[in-house]
């Protein structure tokens, strides 16, 4: 979330970047009730200091008094109940400052949650996914480029590859049975992703695919993605859409030691969305699906370094498409197209010409302080004070759109050749009808 100290400093900035979001009035007025319940909460700490104060000085009168009242003095002994009264009623305003202050807090952090990310200076205005900026193309997407062939849906039936329809009979719809050639080529992908993202310095981990409401929230998926999360409510805990939740959350409520930045983590999960609202060709096939392999990249950097590590990121994945020989292009998101949390979006998209569009098989976002301001992730160099750290992630790579990409680029009159660099991983070159 954004920080308070941002929102009163630099507020005329603030409400300019949420603009390029296309935010209705009524988030944007969050903005001024934040400041006015910040306030609120400033001032009513201020009571609550100045009467503790007060009580403490009252205390040691009515030890003093007490003193005389037990040597005879009536008149001290009047005057340290009187105080007693007094601190008392000290006491119990506090407690009702306390309540009242736990209640603006809580209303200030509601609102925050509801505020999304200020975008960077370099994303574009836009509303719509036409207005994403194409930054670069590595594809011919001409109707000459090459012969369009078989959509992935049809080649995967054609040679056996995932079956759909056993997908509903075990589960429900979206959630594909991968066999075979096909398994063996999802395996290859994901040891080749993580042998290469550890080759890059990212240490792997493996996490949990359930994670707690906090660890949900530290990263922004709640309350921002609630109704695509699947939910096992008798536990309280939610299926991780992707690893960039629990990995993130590692460093929760921790100070790291500056030196150590940047930290890159690397993780293999299957990943679950419910996808609501979806349907049409966007949803044919690996297209979109409720369950779905990926590999992810998170890095913890320095705030004065994190747009060198985003390069270094966007660098590393446009590396996994040209080594797999894979048409594509990249997009810097507009605001109406970013993600909560986002401060900048980059996509990577693989041409399919038997399907005449683009897919998306990565996004790789830098955060800023906005992931880690709500999980309280900081870092100290030497002796001065704590200070946020700067969250990156992105796909590295996800795999359905990959797979997809790769059957129908590839697809010939023999079959469906692997691409060299994953043939040591499959252990053949070709796949057969």
């Amino acid at each position: 979330m954004l920080e308070i100290k941002l929102i009163r400093e630099e507020k005329d900035r603030v409400i300019a970047g949420l603009t390029k979001r296309n935010l209705s009035e009524e988030i944007l007025g969050y903005i001024d009730r934040v400041v006015v319940l910040d306030d609120e909460r400033k001032n009513i700490q201020r009571e609550s200091d100045e009467l503790l104060a007060s009580s403490k000085v009252y205390a040691k009168q009515i030890g003093g008094l007490i003193q005389k009242g037990n040597s005879g003095d009536l008149e001290a002994a009047k005057k340290a109940e009187a105080l007693k009264n007094e601190v008392a009623g000290i006491k119990e305003r506090i407690s009702e400052l306390d309540s009242r202050s736990k209640n603006v807090v809580q209303e200030m952090n509601d609102l925050l949650y509801e505020i999304p990310n200020i975008p960077a200076h370099v994303v574009p205005k836009g509303k719509l996914p036409e207005d994403n900026e194409v930054v670069k193309l590595n594809a011919d997407t001409s109707e000459n480029a090459k012969a369009g062939g078989l959509p992935h849906w049809e080649l995967g039936e054609k040679y056996r590859l995932f079956d759909f329809t056993l997908g509903t009979k075990l589960t429900g719809s979206g959630f594909p049975v991968f066999m075979g050639k096909g398994a063996a080529l999802e395996r290859a992908l994901i040891t080749f992703f993580i042998n290469e993202a550890v080759k890059a310095g990212y240490e792997e981990v493996i996490p949990p695919l359930l994670v707690n409401e906090d660890t949900a929230r530290g990263t922004g998926q709640l309350p921002d993605k609630e109704g695509q999360m699947y939910h096992a409510t008798k536990d309280n805990f939610y299926l991780i859409p992707t690893a960039e939740v629990p990995v993130t959350n590692i460093f929760r409520d921790e100070i790291l030691d500056g030196s150590s930045l940047p930290i890159k983590k690397v993780a293999y999960t299957p990943c679950f969305r419910r996808e609501a609202g979806s349907y049409g060709s966007d949803v044919k096939g690996l297209n979109r699906v409720h369950q779905f392999d990926k590999v992810e990249i998170v890095q913890f950097s320095h705030p004065d370094k994190s747009y060198d590590q985003l390069q270094e990121m966007l660098d590393h994945v446009e590396s996994l498409l040209i080594k797999l020989g894979l048409p594509y292009r990249i997009l810097r998101l507009c605001g109406g197209d970013m993600g909560f949390t986002s401060a900048l979006t980059y996509d990577f998209e693989v041409y399919s010409i038997a399907q005449k569009k683009w897919l998306e098989v990565s996004s790789v976002s830098n955060f800023e302080t906005y992931q880690s301001n709500r999980m309280k992730i900081r870092f100290r160099s030497g002796t001065e004070k704590p200070t946020l750290v700067h969250t990156l992630n992105g796909s590295a790579l996800a795999l359905p759109r990959i797979v997809a990409g790769i059957l129908e680029y590839y697809q010939t009159n023999e079959g469906i050749k692997i691409p060299e660099v994953l043939q040591p991983y499959t252990g053949f070159d070709l796949i057969e009808k």
